[in-house]
């Protein structure tokens, strides 16, 4: 998978936790069997910069740990208009499933308060966006014991637990 990692805190995020990030989204892509050519962004970030993309994008007036963008496939007007490619050539072509916004800020506050490690909590975020990104969601409550049974499985396999 292909990620990129932004650091747009002012601190800077010590490289460690970058290579957390790095490794816990991977192994999540193989965990899941995403195709190797998988794009993805995660940029990180503090509490009021995450605040205003909150507010511009989902109408919330605060902070929060984590928002995903995920890119989608479904797009009506796209399947209006679809590609004719063979398989070859497909896989060829990188297919990004979108953006996730960590607030640093919040990983340190909800360890914290949670009294885990800032380790487990980074994992948390990150994998709970990725999971979004791939059609998780938690509206629902059968949809909230899968999303978060499978979360769970990832950070336990991966070696984050609680």
């Amino acid at each position: 998978m292909d990620l990129e990692i932004y650091d747009k805190t002012q601190d800077g995020v010590p490289a460690e936790h970058v290579n957390l990030i790095q490794d816990v989204l991977q192994y999540a892509g193989k965990y899941l069997k995403l195709a190797d050519n998988t794009e993805m962004s995660v940029t990180l970030m503090n509490n009021e910069d995450i605040h205003r993309i909150n507010q511009q994008y989902r109408g919330v007036d605060r902070a929060t740990d984590v928002i995903s963008f995920a890119i989608e496939d479904d797009d009506e007007e796209a399947a209006d208009f679809p590609l004719v490619m063979d398989d070859e050539l497909a896989a060829e072509i990188p297919e990004n499933i979108g953006d996730i916004f960590v607030s640093m800020d919040k990983v340190a506050e909800q360890a914290d308060y949670l009294g885990h490690s800032y380790e487990r909590e980074l994992g948390f975020l990150v994998v709970h966006g990725f999971l979004h990104l791939n059609g998780y969601d938690h509206m629902e409550p059968e949809d909230e014991k899968v999303m978060f049974k499978l979360q769970a499985d990832i950070l336990d396999a991966y070696g984050l637990k609680r």
